[in-house]
C-alpha cells in the first residue's frame, strides 16, 4: 500500500477539477458530497498505510516513492516523490482527519453562499497543496506545497472579497507570508550550495558529515529556514496576518488554524530537526521566540471581544508553546501538542461559527450571554474545546502542554516560567470567552432569533468534541504502553542522531505528578478567577480597566504592533514608491518616451 501513496494527494486534486470544472451543473449537496469524499478518500488511504508502516519495526518504517524526475539539470536533480515516515503519516493523519470534518461542517455552514461551488473548490485545492507539503521527499517539492497554502490562503480569507475588510486581509496575509518565504528560499540556495541536493534524505545524511556543528552554515540555514516558520505559522514578528486571516469563512479559520496552514512551519522544523541540532545558537533562538509568542499572544487574547480574534490569538500563542518544544530539542513533544491542538482548536472555531449561525453573524462577545440553554450542543462542545485548549486533566491538551513545559524546565527554568504564565492567561481567556457567551444575563439584540445549529454542523462537533477528550492519551507516559506517539515518532529522530537529552532522559514519575498537579492547580485557579470576575463580580472588572487604563489600553489595542508597522514601514514604503512613480516613472521614463517623440516630430518638422 505505501506506493500507492500518491493517492492522498491525488483525491483533493480530483474534487478540484470536478467541482471546478463541472460544478456548475451540478446541485449544491453532490458538490458538497464530492469536495468531503476527495478528502475522506485521503483519509482512509493514509489510515491504511499508517498500518501498514506501524507493522514494521522501527528501521523499516522510512521509505521513499518515487514516481518521475522532475527536474535535471546538471547538478540540479530533482526526483517527484513521496517520503513516507512516522513523522510524514501523523501530519497526513492529522491534516486530511480534521479538514474532512470541516468539510461535512462546511455543507451546512455555507449552505446559502452565493460560492458555494468556489468554496469547496479552493477548499480541496487547499488540503491538496498541503498534503503535498508533508509528504514531500525535498524542500523544492515542499517549497511548492508551502507556497501553494499560501495561494489558497489568499483565495479564503478573501472569499468575500466583495467586502473591503476580506479583501485587505487576504493581500496582508499573501504579502507577510511572502516575507518568510524569502528566507526559506534563501535557505534552500544555500543547501544546494552546501549538499548539492535537496532531497532530504541524502542532505539529512550528509550533514553530519560536511556541516560543523555550531558553524556558521548550520546556524545560517537554520534562521533562514526559522524565518520562514515564523512567516506561515505566525510567530513574533510575523504574526499580524493571522488574527485578519478572520474576514474568511468560519470553517477557513478552523482549517487554517487548525491542521494546515500555521503548522507547516512546526512541521518543517520538526523534519529539519538533524540540521537545528547541529545549531544549537538556531535552537534557542527557536525556543525564545515561541515563549515570547506564547506570551505575548496570550495576554492580547485577554481582552479581545470578538470571539474569533480570541481564537485567532489563542492559535498564535499555541504555536508559540509548539515552536518552544523544538526549541528546547523534544520534537516528539511540539507534534504531539500540534496533533491535540488541531482537535480542539478545531472544535472551538466550528463551535464559534455555530454561535454566529445561531447569532445571525454576530461576534461580539458584549452582545451575547445566556446562550447555554437556548444552543445545548454548542455549548457542551465548546466547553470541552475550552478545558481542553486550558490543559485540564483529563482533556487533551492537559498531556501535551504538560510535557512540553516538563521539557522547558528541564532545558531552562526562565522558559518554563514563560510557558506557566501562558498557560494561565490562556486558561483565563477562554473561560471569559465561555462566560461571556454562554453565561450569565442575555445582551442579546431583540431582533436576533438564537436558534441550534442544524445537524451537519454538530455532528462534526461532537466527533471533535471526543477527540478533544481521548486525543491526549496516546501521549500519557503513566498509563499502560506508555507513549504511544513519542514511541512511535521517536526512533526516526533518534536515528538522524539529535534526540535532546531532555526527550532523551526517563521521566520521573513522582515528579511528574507534582508538575501535571501545579499545572492542574494553576489552570483551576484562574478558571475560579474568571468566573469571579465575569459571572460574580462583573463590575469589578470596570474598576480594574479604569485604575489600570493605560495598561488596558496598551493590551486592547494589541500593544499598536499594527500602527507601528504601518508608520515604520507600510507608509515609508508607499510614500517612497508615490516619490519614485511622481519623479522616475513619470519624468525620466515617460519624460524620455516623450522627449523622444518630441524630437523626432521637431526634426521632421524641420527636414519638410
Amino acid at each position: 500500500m505505501i506506493d500507492k501513496i500518491w493517492l492522498v494527494v491525488l483525491f483533493p486534486l480530483l474534487g478540484v477539477v470536478i467541482n471546478g470544472l463541472a460544478g456548475i451543473k451540478l446541485p449544491r449537496k453532490v458538490i458538497g458530497a464530492i469536495g468531503s469524499l476527495a478528502i475522506l478518500g485521503s483519509f482512509i488511504t493514509a489510515c491504511l498505510i499508517f498500518v501498514e508502516v506501524a507493522g514494521h519495526g522501527s528501521a523499516e518504517r522510512v521509505s521513499e516513492v518515487v514516481l518521475f524526475t522532475w527536474i535535471g539539470c546538471g547538478s540540479l536533480q530533482v526526483n517527484a516523490g513521496f517520503l513516507v515516515d512516522p513523522l510524514s503519516l501523523v501530519m497526513m493523519l492529522t491534516v486530511s482527519g480534521v479538514s474532512f470534518i470541516i468539510h461535512v461542517y462546511s455543507t451546512g455552514y455555507m449552505a446559502e453562499d452565493e460560492g458555494f461551488r468556489r468554496y469547496f473548490t479552493y477548499l480541496n485545492l487547499f488540503v491538496f497543496f498541503m498534503l503535498i507539503l508533508v509528504s514531500a521527499n525535498s524542500f523544492l517539492l515542499m517549497f511548492v506545497g508551502w507556497e501553494g497554502v499560501g495561494l489558497c490562503s489568499y483565495l479564503l480569507i478573501g472569499f468575500w472579497y466583495q467586502r473591503q475588510a476580506p479583501a485587505d486581509a487576504g493581500k496582508k496575509a499573501f504579502v507577510v507570508n511572502r516575507v518568510g518565504d524569502y528566507g526559506f528560499l534563501l535557505a534552500m540556495l544555500l543547501i544546494f550550495v552546501t549538499f548539492n541536493t535537496l532531497d532530504f534524505n541524502k542532505v539529512f545524511a550528509a550533514a553530519p558529515q560536511v556541516l560543523e556543528k555550531g558553524g556558521l552554515a548550520v546556524t545560517l540555514m537554520t534562521l533562514l529556514l526559522f524565518v520562514g516558520a515564523c512567516g506561515k505559522s505566525a510567530q513574533i514578528p510575523l504574526y499580524v496576518w493571522l488574527p485578519d486571516a478572520m474576514e474568511g469563512p468560519t470553517p477557513v479559520s478552523a482549517l487554517i488554524h487548525a491542521a494546515t496552514m500555521v503548522t507547516a512551519g512546526v512541521y518543517m522544523v520538526a523534519r529539519c530537526a538533524t540540521l537545528y541540532s547541529m545549531a544549537p545558537i538556531s535552537m534557542e533562538v527557536v525556543a525564545i521566540i515561541g515563549c515570547l509568542t506564547a506570551l505575548f499572544a496570550a495576554s492580547i487574547g485577554l481582552l479581545q471581544n470578538d470571539i474569533k480574534r480570541v481564537l485567532a490569538y489563542s492559535t498564535i500563542s499555541q504555536l508559540g508553546y509548539m515552536f518552544l518544544a523544538c526549541g528546547v530539542g523534544v520534537f516528539t513533544a511540539g507534534i504531539f501538542h500540534l496533533v491535540t491542538h488541531a482537535f480542539f482548536k478545531a472544535l472551538l472555531f466550528l463551535g464559534a461559527g455555530s454561535v454566529m449561525h445561531g447569532m445571525s453573524g454576530e461576534l461580539d462577545m458584549r452582545k451575547m450571554g445566556g446562550l447555554k440553554t437556548k444552543m445545548p450542543w454548542t455549548y457542551g462542545t465548546f466547553l470541552i474545546g475550552t478545558l481542553a485548549l486550558a490543559g485540564i486533566f483529563p482533556f487533551a491538551g492537559f498531556f501535551s502542554k504538560d510535557e512540553i513545559l516538563w521539557a522547558a524546565l528541564q532545558k531552562s527554568p526562565a522558559l518554563w516560567l514563560g510557558g506557566a504564565v501562558g498557560a494561565f492567561m490562556t486558561a483565563f481567556y477562554m473561560f471569559r470567552a465561555v462566560f461571556m457567551t454562554f453565561h450569565g444575563e442575555s445582551r442579546i439584540e431583540s431582533h436576533v432569533h438564537v436558534h441550534e445549529s442544524p445537524g451537519s454542523m454538530i455532528l462534526p462537533l461532537c466527533v471533535l468534541a471526543v477527540l478533544s477528550v481521548a486525543g491526549g492519551w496516546i501521549g500519557l507516559p503513566l498509563i499502560a504502553g506508555g507513549n504511544q506517539l513519542k514511541e512511535f515518532l521517536q526512533p526516526l529522530f533518534s536515528v538522524a542522531g539529535h534526540a535532546a537529552p531532555a526527550e532523551q532522559a526517563a521521566h520521573e514519575v513522582g515528579l511528574e505528578i507534582t508538575m501535571m498537579l501545579v499545572s492542574l492547580g494553576i489552570a483551576l485557579s484562574v478558571i475560579g478567577l474568571a468566573w469571579f470576575m465575569y459571572i460574580k463580580k462583573p463590575l469589578l472588572l470596570e474598576k480594574l480597566s479604569a485604575r489600570f487604563s493605560s495598561l488596558y489600553r496598551l493590551v486592547y489595542n494589541k500593544y499598536f504592533v499594527d500602527e507601528a508597522y504601518d508608520a515604520l514601514i507600510i507608509q515609508p514604503i508607499k510614500n517612497s514608491s508615490l516619490w519614485l512613480w511622481r519623479l522616475f516613472d513619470e519624468k525620466v521614463i515617460d519624460g524620455a518616451v516623450h522627449g523622444t517623440a518630441a524630437l523626432v516630430l521637431g526634426a521632421s518638422g524641420a527636414l519638410r
